[in-house]
C-alpha cells in the first residue's frame, strides 16, 4: 500500500524549497553587490590647475644676478674675476634665502610685468652665462636643494665644444632651469653683417628650441654689447626680452629688450653681493 503525504506536509516541503532557493539567490546578489557598486563608482574629478593670482600694479623692479663660472679659477684664466668660488656661491644663496629672497625664472618675471601674475615678495633671477661644466656640477646641486630655478644663457658653441652635454642640460631643464639664447659663437654682434647677425641671434634660438624643445624666449647679448641694429634683430627673432650687462635691478621701464643685470664678481663674496643689492634698494 502506497504511503500518501498529507497536504500539510507537502506545503511544508514546498515552503522549505522556496526559502532555500531564495536564500541562495540573495546570497549570490549580496556577494556580487560590492563588485557592482565598485564598478559603478564614479571616477574622481580632476582638479583644474589653480589660476595665477593677478596683482596691480605689476611694474616693480626685480634684481637679475649675472654669474659666469662657479668654481676655482685656473692659474691661466684670462678673466679670473668671472670665477665665483663654490663656497662663496653657497654662502650667497644662504644669505639670499635668509633675507627673504626667492629665485624665479626670467619668464616668470616677464609674466608678472606683462600679465600681472604674482611674484614672491622678494624675487631674484639667477642667470649663468655661456654654459660651463660647473653649471651642472657645482651650481645645479646647490639650487636643487632649495628647489630654486635658474637661467642658463647658452652659447651654443660651448655645448658643441663639450663644456656641457645635452643630457646634462636636459636634466637641468627637468629641475627647473630656463634655457635661453646667448648666440652660437659668443661674438660681438655689433661687428657682424646682417646675415651673420641673423645667424647668431635667430639661429641660436632655433637651435636651442630644436635640441631641447623649450621656448628659448629670452636673449642675452654677449659681453653686453648691442646697438639699435642688434636690438632690431633680437626683436625680429621673436624674443620676449633680452638682458645686458647693466647696473641695478631690471624694470619694464628699461625696455624688455635691454634689461640690466647686477654682475657678481669673484671678489664679492657674501658681503659684496649684499652691498650691491642694498645699494640698488
Amino acid at each position: 500500500m502506497t504511503d500518501k503525504i498529507p497536504p500539510v506536509a507537502k506545503f511544508a516541503v514546498l515552503l522549505a524549497a522556496v526559502v532555500a532557493v531564495t536564500g541562495c539567490s540573495s546570497a549570490r546578489q549580496q556577494s556580487a553587490a560590492p563588485t557592482t557598486a565598485q564598478a559603478t563608482k564614479p571616477a574622481p574629478r580632476r582638479q583644474a590647475p589653480a589660476k595665477p593670482r593677478i596683482v596691480r600694479p605689476h611694474n616693480r623692479a626685480v634684481p637679475i644676478l649675472m654669474y659666469h663660472v662657479v668654481g676655482t679659477a685656473p692659474p691661466d684664466a684670462p678673466y679670473p674675476g668671472l670665477y665665483v668660488r663654490r663656497a662663496d656661491f653657497a654662502g650667497q644663496l644662504a644669505w639670499l634665502r635668509a633675507h627673504g629672497y626667492h629665485a624665479v625664472s626670467l619668464r616668470r618675471v616677464y609674466d608678472y610685468w606683462k600679465h600681472g601674475y604674482a611674484l614672491p615678495q622678494k624675487p631674484v633671477v639667477l642667470t649663468f652665462d655661456d654654459g660651463y661644466r660647473e653649471d651642472f656640477t657645482n651650481v645645479r646641486p646647490l639650487l636643487a636643494r632649495r628647489h630654486w630655478p635658474a637661467v642658463l644663457n647658452l652659447a651654443v658653441r660651448n655645448l658643441l665644444d663639450g663644456k656641457l652635454t645635452t643630457p646634462q642640460i636636459k636634466l637641468m631643464i627637468r629641475q627647473g632651469w630656463e634655457i635661453d639664447a646667448h648666440t652660437i659663437n659668443h661674438v660681438d654682434l655689433t661687428t657682424l653683417s646682417s646675415s651673420d647677425l641673423r645667424h647668431e641671434v635667430a639661429g641660436s634660438r632655433t637651435w636651442i628650441r630644436r635640441r631641447f624643445h623649450v621656448p628659448a624666449a629670452f636673449f642675452c647679448y654677449p659681453s653686453g654689447r648691442y646697438d639699435a641694429r642688434v636690438v632690431a634683430a633680437v626683436r625680429a627673432a621673436g624674443f620676449f626680452g633680452a638682458t645686458i650687462e647693466g647696473f641695478g635691478p631690471a624694470s619694464p621701464r628699461d625696455g624688455l629688450l635691454t634689461l640690466p643685470r647686477i654682475r657678481v664678481d669673484g671678489s664679492d663674496g657674501v658681503s659684496g653681493l649684499a652691498a650691491k643689492l642694498a645699494g640698488y634698494g
